[in-house]
């Protein structure tokens, strides 16, 4: 992320005075007879006991964690996506689930633009949007807010405690501009603190981004649910956060989908969850894009139940920040670094060796590796060994065929069985780049919870259609 825009933005929002006055309250004194009972001071301990038990009860129901579950649709361009709710009334918009970042924003504004944000196979011919004028409860996030901190350096915010309260135009009155910046495109606006209805309840003077232009973004918006205190989970005061992504074979069908739960009960293993504990690297400066990554110890990779024989550094953070491993929920093929995708490729090649054989044509055609040809025949079953994680603390990942695979059709070539697991390119990996990146489609049909309490990830395998 910058923290700096090189252009400005100027949108007119409408904005509601708060009363600064107080109001009174008039207390009476109610006095307990207590010669009208035969053991009075035997009656005020029962009524101290029954109104302690119900602040108990009152208290213990304030208290329990808040629940929010809402449908998570597949698309086809990778991602998975819920709707939320921003403003009052409430205008629904779809936003992308991502764990790789922390921002939460939205398109904004009748005069938003987005270069390349439809998906050629799924055409969208109205990007839903956010309108900030028919909302009574927006909020221009101010420049001496201390919340517009979490977006710009310590030189722009000691130019807002300069400015004196009869500043002229030239000092700043609002949080400057964002710009946010992906691995696929790039979003940009102004902040807002505004209303968020998450079906069940809502959370107001939640910090959400207005972007007004993006490039090869989503469609909707994006929900960063990220470390840190600007993302999603963290602003609603959520110990957890849960997901169970639906299989890809029903990408944008109607109906079809899975689910998002913010906050609820804190569970343990006995419930069929194994969990990794949360890690940070030490490596990574603060504030820095890979500060917000969920990291976790993978302490080793198996093709058909057999270790992948590779080095135990090659898993470990690296002193300039680059190696370790992440989940990430926006990633949609899990990626690994060179030296770790030539040794499960290898396992791989191995594994099928005398069954199937690679082809190369799909492979340059496609950019996954390795692809098997395969017989097209109706029936055919494929004999491809499982994909298996295993972590720190005793979770593990045991992946399907279809978890590990897709089927590359063409009727010039044939078709082929192509490993959806990317790879970096040798000596090409950027200073903060993890070795390992847990896509979505490796987490097709698994539980995922993000115990933020406990700092630790946990896995169940289970069906994940309307869960």
């Amino acid at each position: 992320m910058a923290p700096l825009l090189l252009f400005s933005l100027l949108i007119l929002f409408p904005f509601c005075s708060s009363s600064d006055e107080t109001p009174k309250i008039t207390l009476q004194l109610n006095h307990v007879k207590l010669t009208s009972h035969r053991d009075p001071f035997h009656y005020l301990a029962t009524l101290v006991n029954a109104s302690l038990l119900r602040a108990r009860h009152i208290r213990n129901h304030q208290t329990t964690p808040k629940l929010s579950e809402a449908p998570l649709y597949p698309h086809a361009y990778g991602g998975y996506s819920f709707s939320l709710g921003f403003g009052t009334p409430p205008q629904p918009i779809p936003v992308l689930l991502d764990t790789g970042s922390d921002v939460t924003w939205i398109p904004c504004t009748s005069s938003y633009s987005c270069r390349k944000c439809s998906s050629p196979s799924n055409p969208i011919p109205k990007i839903p949007t956010f309108f900030p004028k028919r909302s009574s409860s927006v909020r221009l996030l101010g420049c001496k807010n201390p919340k517009c901190s979490w977006f710009h350096s310590q030189d722009t915010l000691d130019s807002c405690r300069d400015c004196p309260s009869n500043s002229s135009t030239q000092c700043p009155k609002l949080c400057p501009p964002y710009i946010i910046i992906y691995g696929s495109g790039s979003t940009a606006g102004i902040l807002l603190s505004e209303t968020l209805d998450l079906g069940d309840r809502t959370v107001e003077n939640f910090t959400v981004g207005c972007s007004v232009y993006s490039i090869a973004q989503p469609a909707g918006g994006i929900a960063g649910f990220g470390r840190g205190v600007v993302s999603l989970p963290a602003q609603v005061g959520a110990k957890r956060f849960s997901y169970c992504l639906v299989s890809r074979r029903f990408d944008d069908v109607d109906g079809k989908a899975g689910s998002v739960v913010i906050g609820g009960e804190q569970e343990d293993s006995a419930a069929g969850l194994s969990f990794t504990p949360m890690r940070k690297n030490p490596n990574i400066k603060p504030g820095s894009a890979a500060s917000v990554y969920y990291y976790v110890d993978l302490k080793k990779i198996t093709v058909g139940g057999k270790k992948v024989k590779i080095k135990k550094k090659t898993l470990v953070p690296k002193e300039d920040g680059s190696g370790g491993t992440i989940v990430d929920s926006g990633t949609t093929f899990t990626y690994l670094d060179a030296a770790l995708m030539e040794a499960v490729a290898a396992a791989f090649e191995k594994a099928v060796a005398g069954r199937y054989n690679r082809s190369e044509i799909v492979e340059t055609a496609t950019g996954l590796r390795p692809c098997f040809e395969i017989s097209s025949s109706p029936g055919t079953v494929l004999e491809l060994p499982e994909l298996g994680f295993d972590f720190k603390g005793g979770a593990e990942l045991r992946l399907p065929v279809e978890n590990c695979f897709v089927i590359a059709n063409d009727p010039a070539v044939g078709s082929a069985a192509c490993l959806a697991v990317i790879g970096g390119e040798k000596d090409g990996e950027s200073a903060v780049e993890p070795a390992v990146i847990l896509g979505s489609f490796q987490q097709q049909n698994y539980e995922v919870v993000y115990d933020l309490e406990r700092e630790r990830i946990g896995f169940q395998r289970k069906p994940c259609l309307n869960s």
